[in-house]
C-alpha cells in the first residue's frame, strides 16, 4: 500500500496553486492528483515521492491534511485492461470507493490509484488475480 495526502480546500482562487507552491518550495514531486469539488470546499488526492514529509509541510502551512492507504494497481494499458481488474474485485465483493489514474506509465501497463473499502482483502484478490501491485518504493520514484 502507498500513502495518499488530502486535503480540503476552500474553493477560492489560487489555493490549489498555493499547495502545490508550498510542495515545489520542500522539494516534494507530485506525481498523481485528484480533485473533486463542491460549491465551497473541494478534496485534493495527492500522490507524492514523500508523504511524511508532504503531510508535515502541509500541516505546518495550516492545510486541513489527512493521509490515507490506497493501492497503486498496473492494469493492462489495453482496450478493457482496467475492467477486467475492476471485474475481479467486484467478484470478491470489494468495493472501490474512488479511484484515478496515476501520471505515466510503467514498462508494463498504466497506474490507478484505488481506495477500497478493504485494502488487505483487495491487495489479496487482486494479486492472486495476476495483477501487479506496486510497492511503495516503486511509485514514489517513478
Amino acid at each position: 500500500m502507498i500513502k495518499q495526502i488530502s486535503l480540503f480546500l476552500e474553493n477560492k482562487k489560487g489555493r490549489l496553486a498555493h499547495v502545490c507552491r508550498v510542495l515545489g518550495n520542500e522539494n516534494i514531486n507530485i506525481r498523481a492528483l485528484s480533485i473533486a469539488d463542491t460549491t465551497d470546499f473541494g478534496v485534493v488526492r495527492l500522490i507524492v515521492n514523500e508523504p511524511e514529509k508532504a503531510y508535515q509541510v502541509l500541516k505546518a502551512n495550516n492545510f486541513a491534511v489527512s493521509m490515507t492507504d490506497v493501492l497503486a494497481m498496473e492494469v493492462s494499458d489495453t482496450p478493457g485492461g482496467l475492467a477486467g481488474a475492476l471485474e475481479k474485485l467486484g467478484q470478491a465483493g470489494i468495493d472501490v470507493e474512488y479511484m484515478y489514474a496515476f501520471l505515466g506509465t510503467t514498462s508494463q501497463g498504466a497506474l490507478v490509484i484505488i481506495r477500497v473499502e478493504n485494502p488487505d482483502k483487495a491487495l489479496s484478490v487482486i494479486r492472486q488475480s495476476g495483477i501487479n501491485i506496486l510497492s511503495e518504493e516503486q511509485v514514489y520514484t517513478l
